[in-house]
This record gives C-alpha cells, structure tokens and sequence, in this order.
C-alpha cells in the first residue's frame, strides 16, 4: 500500500558449532567452510521452475552471518536470516540440486558499489561474469514511521552458456577486479528452455518499429502494436531482446506475449498504466525491468498500473526493480486470474488489490524482497471480494506484511508459505485497516505456514505476530474468520495477535482458529492486547519462548480477551505481569541458558491460596509480591507448569525484602514431573531458612532432572501459618 495514505504499521574446516551469539547475530569463522545447517522452511508455496540453496548451507570460505532478527541489519533481511559476506579472493560455491543452464544470486554490496561477480561452472569460469550494483538497494522512507534504512538485497541473473547436471559446483566469487566486497543470501537456479517461437497468426512489435538492444524508445512502437493487435485481434508477440519503454502503455482486450521471461524484457519504471479497460488482457512470458532506486509514493513506478477489466490473465511475468509488481485501481476489476509470476525487489508491494477487485485468483506466484506488502487485498472505497489468495511463496518482504487482507468480503487466502518478514508487519494480517470496507461474510485462511514470520514493531515495541488481527479503525464484528490448518515455525515473537493498533480496545470477535502447529515461538502462543472472544481449538505448540499467552489489553480499564476452544495442548500458562514486556528468545529456539529462570511467567496452581495472594505474584519476577496459602491449612502446595519438559538442576525461593518480613523457616519439599503424574523428590522435606539480611532467599541445588512441572509441598511456616512465596525460581541445568 502506498504510504501517501497514512503507513500500515508496519582440507575444509567445518563451520565451528560453538557459533557466538550476541544481541540476535552469530558470526563464524572464516576459512574453508562445509556447509552449515541449513534453516527451517515449511510445506506449501508455489511450484517453482527454479530451485533455491542457500549460501549459508554451501561450502564457502567467506564469514557467516546471521542469524540476525535486528531490524537495519544485512543479515535481518536475508532468507533464513542468514547469509555469506565476502572479500576478495573468497567465495561460496553451491552444490545443484538439479539440472540447470542459469543463475540468480540474492546479494548485497556496500552502499554505492557496483561491478561484477565472477561464477564457476564446474571449475570453467563464464567469460563476462555477473553484473551487480547497489543502485536498487538502500531504501530510505523517512516519512514512514519507524523505518530505518531498508531493503539491502537485490538479484541479478546469468545464463551459463551450457549445462550443468546435478551435483555440480557453481562458484560464486569475488576475483581480482570484481568488487571487494559482497554478501550472498542465496541463489536460484533454474533449467531455463529455449525461447519460444512467435505464435502462427500474430504481429510482433518489431514489425511497428520496436528495435531490441539499441537504447531507443520504443513506446511508440508498442503502441501501435497494441492497437493493431485490439483492431485485428491477434496476439502481439515480443520477440526476444531488450525494448525501451520510456512512456507507458495502455492495453484492453489484447494478448501480449514473450519468448520467455529470460528473453523478452522490457525496460521501464512504468510499463503499463491503465486509467481504464474492459479486459480480456493477457500478459505472458516477458520480463519488466525498472530502474526505481528509492520510493516514490507520487509516482505510479509499477509494472502494472491501473485497471485489467474482465477475464485478463497476468502469467509468466519476471517484474523486478520498479516500485510495485502490479498495482491494481482506478476502477472495477473481475474473474482475473494473476499467476506463476516471479516479483522481487520492489521498493513497495508486489500485488496489490486496491479496491473493487472480484472473483480473481492470485496464484503459484513467487516474491521476494518486497519493500511493502507482498501480496495485500486493500477494499479502498469498494470491497474486495471473493478473491483467492492460493499457493505463493512470500520471502522477506522488508517493510510489512507477507499476506494482508484488509477489509473485503468472503475472501480466502489457502497453502501459502510465508516466510522472514521483516520490521512494521507479520506474516499474515487480517483487520479493518486504511479506511477499508469493513470485513464481511466469510473469510477463510487454510493450509497456510508461516516462518520466522513476525518482527519487533519499533513503535510498538513489542512483537507483531505470524499471524495477525487487527481492529484499528474499527471492531472486527459481523463477520465469520476461520483459520485452519495453519503452521506457524519459529516465530520470533507471538504466533498470533489480537490487537486493536489505535490502543482504543475495539472488540475483535467471529474468529474461529482451528487446528493450529506452533513450533517455536520468541514469546507467546497467543497475544492479546484488546477485548472480545475468539475460539481456539486443536492447537498443539513446543519451543514456547515465554509462556502460551499473553492477554493484558489496552486501555487497561477494558476488559480480556475471552478465549475459548478445546483440544489445546503445549502452551499452558498466562504472562502474569501486564506492566512489563518479556525480553524474546532470539531465533529459532534453543535450549535456555545453565542458571536461566525458567518457571517466570510460566503457568501456576495451587492447592489453595488467601484473598489478594494469587499463585501468579510467584512467577510475576517481582519478589514483593508473593503467593501466600490458605491460612491454618497445611500441607499446601504450589506448581509451576514450564511449558515442555526441561534440564533443570536448581531451584530458588525468594521472600519480600520489605524490613516488615522479619526471618521465618518454612518446610517444604521439592518434586519434579514429566507429565503432572509420576513425582519424582528433587529436594526432600527440610527447613529452608529466609534471612532479611541476605535477601530473604534461600536455593537448593540437585541432580539434573527432566521436568515439566515443578512442585513445592509446604507443612510449616515458623513466621505465618500458611505457605508464603514471593518468587519460586526453576534454573536450566
């Protein structure tokens, strides 16, 4: 969405597994490296003709960056967030999959370098290498709020001259007198066919005038091609080369067709605008180049601008450098069809629907680094509607969401993959946002993974979730949102969000969420911070970075978010301190730190506690506030749940420090659980003794043991008669 309305928010040496690790970025050695683990990916997406490897996963002897979820930083944007920086002499050499003929390298250079990359194919070095440049890169959006200096990626390609079977090794370095330094995030590799012959009956541009490779204009030309094709209608066929369009064209009821998206390309910041058309409109089988350096939200910088009418087909398209892939507005358009198309680097939004776009597919698209919104349903002034959303891959949009859908109606969105979405939005948003048509009939979200999707919102300051809703303008009500069979991969903070982005607490209800896998999370299964009631079913979660849900809405004089569902399992236990924002798990999870408090925040029971002394003031962090039991009532016990069975080898009881807590002995025992059944002692029943001059605290250590649930027995207090704890603390082992 373009931001002149107000911004959504938005002899090897093996690598050394001890990797460090500091403020989210891992840095390894350089030297001859094998390949690393390669990151986490999910099921779903669209069917690609090329295969992507990773450079962190390929043998390499440059620096390992990464993995890095900093907003600003290289390597925050790079797939998997991780990618290879190179210096001179060094290199990263992928292994194929499968067969192929060409190359697409995902790279960054230092700011205002250009130049050329050398590749090796099998130990033959290609004569005229690969061109690079920074021009496209560096994005500044300064009007947008909380932006930072943005999209450092872009791609440039190169046909081998030759085949290359799988197995082979594709060297991709930097040689005397290319540039000195580069990162590479990944590299595409695809069997590219011949270009295709000119369809029996069709015009081609070239007979209007339209000279590939010469750096003339060629609008003019196209032009013309384009109405004779209309009067006569015939196919306009793009034969292969480079064509200039310096002025855009206008196109209805006219099929354009290329030799193949490695062949026919044309050039231009703006290809196609359309103030109007009936349809029938196919684009297929070229590529649109641009040369948008910054965004320019004044400036239609789109492949496509405009309106498409009725029954067009986009497909077959490689858009890549303009502002947006294709920008659809400017009136009604129905029954498209927009697919197998590859978009990357764009400074905004790959497809955007901008109001009044029905019964249309958006499928088998695959987009990368997009500044924006990847793919956005926008229901500005008139609704969206009936509209499908199916089997894209959606990678590192920079600057907002992978999959939005703000507004509309009866709209679906089904086996999508998203994945690394960056700062000022998640992964999929569905809310009443920008003004849109409010939400209406059934929305559906199906068979959709999420990947490392989600990011720290620097207005926010907190997490936006993998999956999102969002009752910013207003309540998210009178309608029916199910959400099934939705994967969400480590997920740097919540898995999903509840939120009312103005912080006015409007209600979001009608969301059925059934059948859901969470594997990692940096925070909360679940995180709401307005009111209403959503049901949640069947969602099973491991790796819960805090606990499984965080529900402290805004205003706080508003009240929760009211939760029902069943069948859930593995995100037990509620954030108790809503004055407070946990610190997430970086990356992926791991196993918490020897000496970690692991039991904060976690869910507690107890068999019995006095007025205004939950068992929650245990795990709040704070000591001064406590547990206290029911009074003249022992035995009584207390037990934290820690989400997943965990190492831990210590555990720590703390008292308030206030000079009103005078020194007391409480005799308590100490039992550990997998499963909430079978106990294991960890510390036998005994004094533990609290002195105001050392803190009021007492510890006991012990063998490491694998617990779920942690468990402490109290039958005696010499200072109250009734168990009394301000903070239980559980240490990983």
């Amino acid at each position: 969405m373009m931001s002149s309305l107000p911004h959504r928010l938005r002899g090897p040496v093996l690598l050394s597994a001890a990797i460090l690790v500091s403020s989210g970025l891992a840095v390894a050695a350089a030297g001859t490296a094998a390949a690393a683990a390669c990151p986490a990916t999910g099921s779903g997406g669209a069917t690609t003709a090329f295969r992507t490897v990773e450079a962190e996963c390929s043998t390499t002897t440059g620096t390992a960056l990464g993995p890095d979820y900093t907003q600003g930083t290289v390597a925050s944007e790079a797939s998997g967030r991780q990618a290879v920086q190179l210096g001179q002499g060094q290199y990263v050499e992928f292994t194929l999959p499968a067969a192929a003929n060409s190359i697409n390298v995902h790279f960054n250079l230092p700011r205002g370098s250009s130049g050329r990359m050398s590749v090796y194919v099998d130990g033959t070095k290609l004569a005229n290498g690969l061109p690079v440049t920074s021009q496209y890169t560096y994005t500044d959006t300064p009007w947008i709020t909380g932006s930072t200096t943005h999209h450092f990626f872009d791609d440039a390609r190169l046909l081998f001259g030759m085949d290359a079977a799988p197995g082979a090794k594709v060297r991709v370095g930097l040689d005397p007198g290319d540039v000195g330094q580069a990162t590479i995030d990944l590299a595409d590799f695809e069997q590219v066919a011949p270009a295709a012959t000119q369809p029996a009956g069709s015009i081609s541009v070239t007979d209007y005038g339209a000279t590939p490779g010469d750096a003339t204009d060629d609008s003019a030309a196209f032009g013309k091609a384009l109405a004779a094709g209309q009067a006569q209608n015939k196919t306009v066929w793009i034969p292969p080369g480079r064509f200039e369009i310096g002025t855009a064209l206008h196109i209805d009821k006219t099929t354009l067709r290329g030799a193949g998206p490695w062949y026919s390309v044309l050039h231009g910041n703006n290809v196609f605008n359309n103030g109007n058309a009936s349809g029938n409109i196919t684009l297929a089988d070229f590529a649109v180049f641009g040369s948008v350096s910054q965004r320019n939200d004044g400036s239609p910088d789109n492949a496509f601008h405009g309106v498409l009418g009725t029954g067009s087909t986009v497909s077959g398209l490689w858009i890549q450098n303009t502002k947006c892939g294709l920008w659809l507005m400017n009136g009604a358009s129905s029954n498209l069809t927009i697919e197998n198309n590859r978009i990357l680097d764009t400074q905004a939004d790959g497809v955007n629907f901008d109001g009044a776009v029905t019964n249309s597919q958006l499928r088998n698209n695959y987009l990368r680094n997009n500044g924006d919104d990847a793919l956005a349903l926008w229901s500005n002034g008139q609704a969206d509607a009936n509209n499908t959303i199916a089997n894209n891959t959606v990678v590192q949009p920079n600057l907002a969401n992978g999959i939005a859908l703000y507004g509309g109606a009866d709209n679906t969105v089904t086996g999508n993959l998203v994945q690394d979405t960056n700062a000022l939005g998640g992964g999929y948003a569905v809310g009443n946002r920008f003004n849109s048509v409010p939400l209406s009939g059934t929305v559906t979200l199906t068979g959709n993974t999420a990947v490392r999707a989600g990011a720290l919102d620097p207005n926010w300051k907190f997490g936006v979730g993998a999956l999102w809703f969002d009752a910013r303008d207003q309540a998210i009500s009178g309608v029916t949102i199910k959400v099934s069979d939705f994967t969400a991969i480590d997920s740097p903070y919540e898995a999903i969000q509840f939120i009312d982005g103005n912080g006015a607490g409007k209600p979001i209800g009608g969301v059925t969420i059934d059948g859901v896998s969470v594997r990692g999370t940096g925070t909360f299964v679940a995180q709401a911070q307005t009111q209403g009631t959503v049901s949640i079913s069947n969602l099973t979660a491991s790796g819960v970075g805090v606990t499984g849900t965080y529900n402290c809405p805004y205003p706080t004089s508003i009240p929760k978010m009211t939760f029902t569902g069943s069948g859930n399992s593995g995100w037990t236990g509620t954030w108790a301190d809503c004055s407070s924002w946990p610190a997430p798990r970086s990356g992926p999870p791991q196993p918490p730190q020897p000496g970690t408090n692991i039991a904060r925040g976690k869910a507690i029971a107890a068999t019995g506690s006095q007025g205004g002394f939950p068992p929650a003031n245990a795990v709040d962090g704070d000591p001064g506030t406590y547990w206290e039991s029911t009074n003249n009532a022992f035995p009584q016990s207390l037990t934290v749940d820690l989400g997943d069975p965990s190492a831990v080898n210590k555990v720590t009881i703390k008292l308030p420090g206030s000079p009103a807590w005078t020194g007391r002995t409480q005799t308590l025992e100490v039992a550990g659980s997998t499963d909430g059944s079978t106990w294991t002692t960890l510390v036998p029943s005994r004094g533990w003794k609290f002195d105001p001059a050392s803190g009021n605290t007492a510890s006991a250590s012990f063998g490491t043991t694998a617990a779920r649930y942690v468990r402490l027995t109290v039958t005696a207090n010499t200072g109250w008669p009734a168990g009394q704890v301000g903070e239980l603390e559980v240490a990983a082992a």
